[in-house]
């Protein structure tokens, strides 16, 4: 049976100086069984404002355009149920949606993602051998493919406190690149050496592993433990190891 229910939506757009202005604006519309909140969303703006801004595409959790912060956590709304969203609303309270945080704000629930297109040019590409015939174990392969489930909502970078708080985006790569490096560096025909840009100008040293990326990451990738933890220490190793400090000046490690 439907029964209705009340969104309150952020609704308002940057001013001259990009400072976000605009007001929540409650929305009440009929919910249908089954819903997920990109659909409550679209009907919104179907019956109350279709110059509503909302970024979405595949709607089946492939694509990472629909996040967005509802009821406070970020979410992708194609992926949340309504029905659990109703169970955690408290009786005659709308639910509330939010664009991200981190983000500067493009209109209503769009946020300007820039930052992280002109991040991935200056990742180093994979550099393999020249021959095609790459071939190494399952095992070596199973490693990184976790990391390619990534669909690059950036809610992860959204949660993160060093992005969302303090806004260090100049100097910190954030949990989305952090597992794409891990991606490289993991790599079993990867050729490269990245370390030192990871550590210099990507700042991982600034992660204080709090997790809060991996339990929003809608792929499930376990971003903390398998990505950053094991970047920290090739870097640990690397940098800080008295044992291959001695061993590089001794030359037997480059």
């Amino acid at each position: 049976m439907a029964e209705d229910v009340t969104f309150r939506v952020f609704r308002g757009e940057p001013d001259e100086e990009g400072v976000p202005t605009g007001e929540m604006v409650d929305y009440t519309v009929e919910m249908d069984e089954g819903m997920v909140v990109l659909d409550v969303i679209h009907r919104i703006q179907a019956e109350h404002a279709p110059d509503m801004a909302c970024r979405w595409n595949c709607k089946a959790g492939k694509c990472g355009s629909c996040s967005a912060e509802v009821n406070g956590k970020p979410r992708l709304m194609c992926m949340t149920r309504m029905e659990d969203i109703m169970k955690e609303t408290p009786e005659d309270t709308p639910v509330v949606v939010k664009p991200m945080q981190a983000f500067p704000l493009t209109k209503d629930l769009v946020t300007d993602l820039q930052w992280a297109y002109d991040l991935n040019k200056k990742i180093p590409r994979l550099k393999g051998p020249d021959e095609m015939d790459w071939k190494f174990d399952q095992v070596e392969a199973d490693r990184v493919q976790e990391f390619r489930s990534c669909i690059e909502c950036m809610l992860c970078v959204n949660t993160c406190h060093v992005m969302r708080e303090h806004q260090m985006f100049e100097e910190f790569a954030g949990p989305r690149f952090f597992v794409r490096l891990a991606n490289l560096e993991m790599h079993p025909k990867d050729e490269d050496n990245r370390l030192e840009m990871i550590k210099d100008d990507f700042g991982l040293g600034y992660c204080n592993i709090t997790r809060c990326c991996t339990e929003v990451c809608p792929a499930g990738i376990n971003i903390t433990d398998n990505a950053i933890i094991p970047l920290k220490e090739r870097i640990v190793t690397e940098y800080y190891d008295p044992i291959t400090i001695v061993a590089k000046k001794l030359g037997l490690r480059n």
